[in-house]
């Protein structure tokens, strides 16, 4: 019986450095799926391993190259907080502007499939301007020609973002107090949820290359084992 070996692809990552970013790239890295992977820096990240496959591209995403790289699969895990951004202009140029340029741009250089991290509550009509931001970028990648769109709406991240050097974001060291005692109590649709758990999933929902957009709740994302 002969083996089908499926032809390795390339992949692009946007948003490294973040928690759950930084949870990806090694799987994209480690797996057989691919046999590159570009990753997209603001700055130079000198705890990202070196790797054989690993290209690293160092950019201003307000100002993308025209020689965008070319891939197969782009994955974008670009985000931040109105608090660290500074101001709501600048929390939407970061989870609006970058995310739907970089996303754009790797289309337009070729890329079929897309997986995009957003937010638990991300709604275009929302009153909140943190989920309505989010919510008009879903529907903006949406439009962009994709054979595949896959959206992960993550409840509070968890993991430790000290390590990334990253300062702390205080609901998320809230949730991770409240998860070991309280934690079976929360429904899995708004439990704080580990980066590596949302990272996973989105990985093999990309892999499964089901056509159209599809959104993954936070719920379906905790890990199997979980109650």
């Amino acid at each position: 019986m002969n083996d089908v070996v499926a032809t390795p692809r390339t992949a692009l990552l946007a948003g490294a450095t973040g928690l759950l970013g930084s949870a990806l790239l090694p799987m994209l890295l480690a797996g057989k799926q691919y046999c590159s992977v570009h990753v997209l820096l603001r700055r130079a990240a000198p705890d990202i391993k070196a790797s054989a496959k690993l290209k690293v591209h160092q950019v201003d995403f307000a100002r993308l190259p025209a020689a965008f790289p070319t891939v197969d699969d782009v994955f974008i895990a670009l985000g931040t907080t109105i608090k660290v951004a500074g101001s709501e202009g600048a929390f939407r140029q970061v989870d609006f502007e970058f995310v739907v340029n970089t996303a754009r741009a790797a289309r337009a250089a070729g890329a079929r499939r897309l997986a995009v991290v957003s937010a638990l509550g991300a709604d275009a009509e929302s009153r909140v301007f943190y989920n309505r931001v989010k919510g008009e970028m879903q529907a903006a990648i949406a439009q962009l020609g994709y054979e595949s769109v896959v959206i992960a709406q993550p409840s509070l991240l968890l993991g430790d973002r000290a390590a990334l050097g990253q300062p702390a974001r205080g609901g998320e060291i809230l949730a991770a107090r409240l998860l070991g005692p309280l934690g079976w109590m929360l429904p899995k649709g708004v439990r704080p949820i580990p980066a590596r758990a949302v990272a996973s999933a989105l990985l093999a929902a990309i892999l499964d290359a089901i056509p159209g957009v599809r959104v993954l709740k936070s719920g379906a994302m905790q890990a199997r084992d979980q109650p």
